[in-house]
């Protein structure tokens, strides 16, 4: 949409740097246009100077004054033509983006439960019998069901749990639901636990 008299941002010119505003776009463009180097220097100081008002918060940090010429350097395209007190070379590897990383696409026979308790099935399947396997049933076991709580609106059968146990372990851990406590786990603390999970 055209209007004439409006000024979008959407038809201006895109800037290399946004979080510093327009702005300062015009004034590193403007030190751009000055034929005098002494001026251009004396220009980009001055724009230095405003920058590092804008977010003191990032005074901390190492290396700090050297980013701010780096971004300088970028508003400008690198045709700023002044005494770079920092070496700006390594400036433009800021806008690259990293190449995207790698899915761990895991196929798992129920989603719910998740990879990491499949990866919980298959150490029971190879542990001898003992204490040690009587633990970890047991840690599995109370993590499928909160699991279950979480996906199933709040209902969770033992026997359910009882059942794929003994399914994904190939028969080897077998609950006996006589003798075998779950904990105590309401529905709300579970999803107060996936909602601390997922800040």
């Amino acid at each position: 949409m055209n209007i004439e008299g409006l000024d979008y941002n959407t038809q201006r010119e895109k800037l290399a740097l946004p979080e510093y505003g327009r702005e300062i776009q015009r004034m590193v463009d403007h030190a751009k246009t000055l034929a005098d180097k002494k001026e251009r220097q004396r220009c980009a100081e001055t724009i230095i100077a405003i920058m590092d008002r804008m977010f003191p918060q990032n005074r901390q940090n190492a290396d700090y004054k050297h980013k701010l010429w780096d971004h300088l350097a970028l508003m400008s395209n690198f045709e700023l033509d002044i005494d770079w007190p920092y070496d700006i070379d390594q400036a433009a590897t800021i806008t690259t983006r990293p190449e995207p990383m790698a899915y761990p696409m895991k196929d798992i026979a129920v989603k719910h439960y998740g990879y990491m308790v499949f990866e919980l099935f298959d150490k029971l399947k190879q542990m001898e019998p003992g204490k040690e396997r009587d633990e970890l049933t047991r840690v599995t076991a109370n993590q499928m069901k909160r699991n279950l709580m979480l996906w199933s609106h709040g209902s969770s059968d033992d026997e359910k749990v009882a059942s794929d146990l003994a399914r994904f372990t190939d028969g080897k851990i077998q609950l006996d639901l006589s003798t075998f406590k779950f904990e105590k786990v309401s529905v709300r603390d579970v999803e107060v636990r996936s909602k601390k999970k997922k800040r």
